[in-house]
């Protein structure tokens, strides 16, 4: 029977079958969900994805992984998984006047389509670009079920998404392609073009240099194989032949925090080499290293304190250093202060003591100084009793008078609990002394 509503349905965007001169990227597109590579952990029958589609039903969803992981393959299979009508845009191509042509789309789609009709997946490639007012545009139509949407992120989406849209989303976290997935796309390319000229140790090097991303492996076969290399080359022969990837890192976005939180915690785990590690890592990709030497001075006063005051130092000197010498050479005064503050005896009392001191100041509002401790600048204050009874602890026996500090309503308190590490035992021990004698004294 002849479909009356088939004219009436705008037709999606969806790509087609690549021609035979498109990138092998494009030939490689996995044809169904079980052919992508390197995310069955969404996508396998226990995922999010293998659930949803084995329910026939998707709700609106915001892949976020780094590039070249699958997002836009998988969201075109999906379309074609539960038999809904597929559109795309790209925040980076598309502005105001294509979503609202895409949603108009969707609308009539919704209206005209035949019984059973399912409605249409949106699919947004870097829905990170659009901006809030831009974001806030999707609600309605999201709510209404004119489209399912589906948006591609490299960015994390708590920092860069609408909490309104986040919440009308679920988001699923795509894996960087490991070694054994790269191994396995590339076979499939060797399949269709034939073996790589490679030796199996530059096999190796060429999925390695890919770091994670199968896209750019894809390219890099693409180019050997439109070299016609006629003896195999081996992994320094390859080294010159193709560039490695640059590393993915944005120094105001995911990857910059996520590295200096890694080197913040193997500083804070006494590992120098993971931290070193993690230092050359930013370092590389093009940090700016006075942002490092600030995050050491913090480390330095946070995870050591008083355990080795000279971690402080340590990372001053370090930070004078690098503006003195510049780079490269001033960077070797930021790994000094890395395995400096990486090796020291670690303790949080400064910080802690910190933070419980500012509580009880914000608590305890304007409480009075005793008497004994207040400023008496004038005969006037003398008399009326400030400063009166003030023991001068360099007289007193020991250089400790073991007066009271505290307001008269106001408890003593415990902020700095030393450790036993470090230096911290000897102010522990210390501190514990004085506590004999105050005692002794009340």
């Amino acid at each position: 029977m002849e479909d009356l509503f088939a004219d009436d349905v705008p037709p999606a965007n969806g790509p087609d079958a690549p021609s035979e001169d498109a990138p092998l990227a494009d030939r490689l597109r996995p044809r169904n969900l079980a052919e992508v590579i390197g995310q069955e952990h969404i996508t396998g029958p226990e995922g999010a994805i293998g659930r949803m589609v084995a329910a026939g039903k998707l709700s609106s969803l915001v892949l976020w992984g780094p590039p070249g992981t699958g997002k836009t393959s998988i969201a075109r299979l999906l379309a074609d998984a539960v038999g809904m009508r597929y559109e795309a845009v790209s925040a980076v191509f598309s502005g105001v006047a294509d979503l609202k042509k895409a949603f108009a789309a969707a609308e009539t789609a919704k209206k005209a389509g035949p019984p059973g009709f399912r409605g249409t997946l949106l699919f947004v490639d870097e829905i990170h670009r659009f901006n809030r007012a831009q974001q806030d545009g999707f609600l309605p139509f999201v709510e209404r079920g004119v489209v399912t949407l589906v948006g591609a992120t490299t960015e994390n989406p708590s920092f860069e998404l609408n909490a309104a849209l986040l919440s009308r989303a679920q988001v699923l976290i795509l894996h960087r392609l490991d070694a054994e997935a790269l191994g396995r796309l590339l076979a499939r390319a060797e399949k269709l073009e034939g073996p790589l000229p490679l030796t199996e140790p530059a096999r190796d090097a060429l999925i390695a240099s890919a770091d994670g991303d199968g896209r750019f492996l894809l390219n890099q076969a693409e180019t050997l194989y439109s070299a016609n290399v006629t003896a195999p080359l081996d992994p320094a022969a390859l080294g010159l032949f193709l560039q490695r990837r640059v590393a993915v890192y944005d120094k105001d976005r995911e990857g910059h925090y996520n590295l200096i939180s890694a080197l913040h915690k193997a500083v804070r785990g006494s590992d120098p080499q993971a931290a070193l590690y993690y230092m050359a890592r930013m370092l590389v990709a093009g940090e700016e290293p006075l942002f490092l030497a600030r995050r050491l001075v913090r480390m330095a006063v946070e995870d050591i304190g008083m355990a080795d005051p000279a971690a402080l130092t340590q990372c001053m000197a370090a930070k004078d250093a690098y503006q003195f010498l510049g780079s490269p050479e001033g960077e070797l005064a930021l790994v000094q202060a890395c395995i400096y503050v990486a090796t020291a005896p670690k303790s949080n009392a400064v910080y802690k003591a910190q933070k419980a001191a500012w509580k009880s100041a914000k608590e305890t509002g304007s409480l009075m100084p005793p008497m004994n401790i207040v400023n008496a600048p004038t005969k006037l204050m003398k008399e009326a009793g400030y400063g009166a009874g003030y023991t001068y602890d360099h007289d007193a026996e020991e250089g400790f008078s073991g007066d009271s500090y505290w307001p008269e309503e106001m408890q003593p308190q415990s902020f700095y609990q030393p450790v036993e590490r470090g230096f911290e035992r000897k102010v522990r021990e210390r501190l514990a002394y004085w506590d004999k004698l105050r005692q002794g004294r009340d």
